[in-house]
């Protein structure tokens, strides 16, 4: 496509930061208009549940310098697309226009709670952690519903604190995604910190108004002071109605972040890449491809090659204070083809080699720079 003049990209996340920042740093001069949605302004999300339900103080280390980006700041959502007059319209009444956009708006915490059913808790948004950190300063039981990276991880902030929690999942702990494996071992260790887990035979509803429990399908009900939903995230697409860009999935792109409408990218948390042969349609809403994709999506939106491929494999949690760093495809299934150090005694360095070929390496306790994992997952490929 031909440079274009003017530049909207639409969501004050990461992949839309990143975005803006590449696209003056590729020699993009022209107009540049951000959009965002929260007064806080930008900020990194992993810390939410990591640090920031530990130390206030955390909380004003978490911003995204934008300095010298050049760019029209708006704080006011997105509300509407139309991309045949290519213009975005916000809530606070501004049409704005553009030559080429990119969406970035994230995606939004899923929600159990029944309609009208208040008190239910999420962890999303800066906001969320500030009401979350307050409610876990009194309460003396807590309840996690969904045994993810991210429900694992605000699960060891009750444990830390000393409140007694339950999580529960259809699944093990981080099974889905780590394999019979690490999560046998993740468990296990969990549970030496005070943290139960119940295994659903099939998916559990809040109860209460306001919230203050659980009901599972055979009909158990578990209460508590507190009752977190960690059940994954819904793509923030309502604002793009009509405009055929987004579906149940979110906004579909290819490995350049380009969506099936000219003239519009797509990056990050929003977007799920579309199938291709055989593939299937498939979402990686994770930090490290925010990064990724909005360095692409930069970059495809100037008609420049892409820096680096449009996704990155790398993963990181802490549970009850042990790092498991990942670089490489996931789940990870069955034994590691290769195993440094002890599991069992939290620190260990596993490989786990594909049947594609492909490598997946594993920090579990140790402090392994990225880079070093990067390497050991490329050396295993090739070997």
């Amino acid at each position: 496509m031909t440079a274009p003049r003017s530049v909207l990209v639409v969501g004050e996340s990461l992949a839309g930061t990143t975005a803006a920042r590449h696209l003056r740093a590729l020699g993009h001069a022209g107009p540049l208009t951000l959009v965002g949605a929260e007064e806080e302004g930008a900020y990194s999300r992993p810390p939410l549940s990591k640090v920031v339900l530990k130390d206030p103080a955390a909380d004003r280390t978490l911003g995204l310098a934008l300095d010298g980006l050049d760019a029209d700041l708006i704080r006011s959502p997105a509300v509407a697309a139309d991309t045949d007059r290519r213009t975005v319209t916000t809530a606070d009444g501004r049409r704005i226009g553009y030559d080429a956009l990119i969406v970035a708006t994230g995606a939004d915490a899923r929600r159990l709670a029944a309609p009208g059913q208040r008190g239910e808790l999420v962890l999303r948004t800066l906001e969320d952690a500030r009401r979350l950190r307050a409610r876990l300063a009194d309460a003396g039981s807590a309840i996690v519903v969904g045994a993810g990276f991210l429900g694992m991880e605000v699960a060891s902030a009750c444990a830390a604190r000393g409140i007694p929690v339950t999580v529960v999942d259809t699944d093990r702990p981080l099974e889905r995604v780590l394999g019979d494996y690490l999560s046998t071992e993740i468990t296990a260790r969990a549970a030496a910190h005070g943290i139960r887990f119940v295994q659903a035979s099939g998916f559990a509803t809040l109860t209460g108004d306001p919230v203050g429990g659980v009901a599972l399908p055979d009909g158990t009900e578990l209460t508590a002071d507190l009752v977190v939903t960690c059940a994954g995230e819904v793509p923030c697409v309502g604002w793009l109605a009509g405009t055929g860009l987004a579906g149940r999935l979110g906004v579909g792109v290819d490995h350049a972040c380009a969506t099936a409408v000219p003239g519009v990218f797509a990056a990050g948390d929003v977007t799920h890449l579309r199938a291709q042969g055989a593939q299937p349609d498939r979402r990686a809403p994770f930090w490290s491809n925010a990064v990724a994709q909005g360095r692409a999506a930069a970059a495809s939106v100037l008609g420049l090659p892409l820096p680096a491929a449009a996704h990155d494999d790398y993963f990181w949690t802490e549970v009850t204070g042990l790092s498991v760093k990942i670089v490489g495809r996931l789940p990870l299934l069955g034994e590691p083809t290769a195993v440094q150090g002890s599991v069992a005694d939290g620190r260990a360095l596993l490989t786990w080699n594909h049947a594609d070929g492909t490598s997946t390496a594993v920090a579990y306790g140790l402090r392994k720079p990225v880079a070093a994992l990067r390497a050991l997952a490329a050396t295993s490929t090739t070997k």
